[in-house]
C-alpha cells in the first residue's frame, strides 16, 4: 500500500450524483489517503450528457458546486440552497467535519480556464494541446487567479501528455495516437480545433469521410488496425505532434519540456503502468535534482497543507 501517491477523480461530473454523495465520497478518499486526494470536476462530453438526459453543464454550475463541496467539508448545514447547480432543501454531512480537500477542474475554453484560476486549486488541461495552446491556457489560469486576489503559483496546472513510446507494438501505438485523437474529434472535434486554432476544414473532411461518418462507437476502442490506418491519412501530422513519442528517453525529455512551457506538473496519459514503465525509468535519470522536491503528492496542491480530519 502506497503512502506517497496522490490520486484524483480526473474527472467526474457533478450532475450524475447527489452533492452529498460526491462530498462524502471525497471525504472518505481524503481520509483514507491521509490528505492525498483531490476531487476533479468537469463539463463532460455533451453527446453523452444528452443521452443520459442531463442538461449542459455550465460554468455557473461548476462554480456553485465547488462552493457547496467546500461548505459541506467544513461541516456546514446548507439550508434551502437554490443555485445554478440545483435546489436542495437541506445538505449536511457532519458538523464535526473540517476537511481541506482540493478541487481540480478539467478545462478547455477560456471561461473554464478562468474559473479554474478564480475558484479551483488545480486545472487539468486536455491531451493533444499544442505548445501555443498550453502556454496560453497556463497564462489564462494564472492571470485569472491573480485578478481574483489569489496567488497564481498556488493553482496547479497539469499538462495531459499522450505518452506512447516506440517499444510498444505498432498496432498499439496506432490505437493510442491516431485512434485516441480521432475519438476526441468524434466527441468534441469543434472544441479541439477551436482551442488549438487548427484548420476547421480538416475536421470537416475527417467527419465527411464515409468510413468515419458511418462508424458506430469510439474509434480507439472499436476500430480495426486497417480502419485506423485509413483514419491516419485524414489527420495531419501536426495534429498528432503534441505528444510524447519515440524512445523512452525522448518521451521523458518531452515531459520536462512541458514543464519548461509553463505546466506545473504532467500526466503521462494513454498507457497502462506496465506500458509506461520504460518512460518513467528514463525520466528518473533526467529529473532535475531538487526541482520538484517541495511539490506535495496531492495533485490539487502546490504546497503542503494541514489535511484536517
Amino acid at each position: 500500500m502506497s503512502s506517497s501517491i496522490g490520486i484524483a477523480t480526473g474527472v467526474t461530473n457533478h450532475n450524475t450524483k447527489h452533492p452529498m454523495v460526491t462530498a462524502a465520497h471525497a471525504t472518505t478518499m481524503h481520509r483514507l489517503t491521509g490528505g492525498r486526494f483531490a476531487l476533479g470536476l468537469g463539463r463532460g462530453i455533451a453527446p453523452m450528457q444528452q443521452a443520459f438526459g442531463f442538461g449542459k453543464i455550465t460554468t455557473a454550475q461548476l462554480d456553485d458546486i465547488a462552493g457547496l463541496m467546500r461548505r459541506l467539508w467544513r461541516g456546514e448545514t446548507v439550508i434551502g440552497h437554490n443555485g445554478p447547480a440545483g435546489q436542495w432543501p437541506v445538505l449536511r454531512l457532519d458538523p464535526s467535519f473540517d476537511e481541506d480537500i482540493p478541487l481540480v477542474i478539467s478545462a478547455f475554453g477560456p471561461n473554464t480556464l478562468r474559473l479554474g484560476g478564480r475558484v479551483f486549486d488545480g486545472v487539468l488541461l486536455h491531451t493533444y494541446f499544442t505548445d501555443e495552446t498550453l502556454v496560453r491556457c497556463v497564462e489564462t489560469v494564472k492571470r485569472a487567479a491573480e485578478e481574483a486576489g489569489r496567488d497564481p503559483s498556488s493553482v496547479r496546472v497539469w499538462s495531459c501528455l499522450a505518452t506512447v513510446h516506440d517499444g510498444l507494438p505498432d498496432d498499439v501505438r496506432l490505437k493510442k495516437t491516431v485512434g485516441r485523437l480521432a475519438t476526441y474529434l468524434q466527441a468534441y472535434g469543434d472544441l479541439m480545433v477551436e482551442t488549438n486554432r487548427w484548420d476547421p476544414a480538416v475536421l470537416a473532411r475527417f467527419r465527411s469521410d464515409p468510413m468515419v461518418s458511418s462508424f458506430r462507437g469510439a474509434l480507439d476502442q472499436d476500430a480495426t488496425t486497417e480502419e485506423l490506418e485509413h483514419v491516419a491519412e485524414l489527420i495531419p501530422d501536426e495534429w498528432l505532434a503534441p505528444s510524447a513519442t519515440g524512445t523512452p528517453e525522448e518521451c521523458a525529455a518531452e515531459v520536462l519540456r512541458q514543464i519548461d512551457l509553463g505546466a506545473d506538473s504532467v500526466i503521462l496519459h494513454g498507457a497502462s503502468p506496465e506500458q509506461i514503465e520504460p518512460v518513467v525509468e528514463a525520466y528518473r535519470g533526467i529529473r532535475p535534482r531538487g526541482r520538484f522536491d517541495g511539490l506535495p503528492a496531492n495533485p490539487g496542491r502546490m504546497r503542503q497543507q494541514h489535511t484536517g480530519g
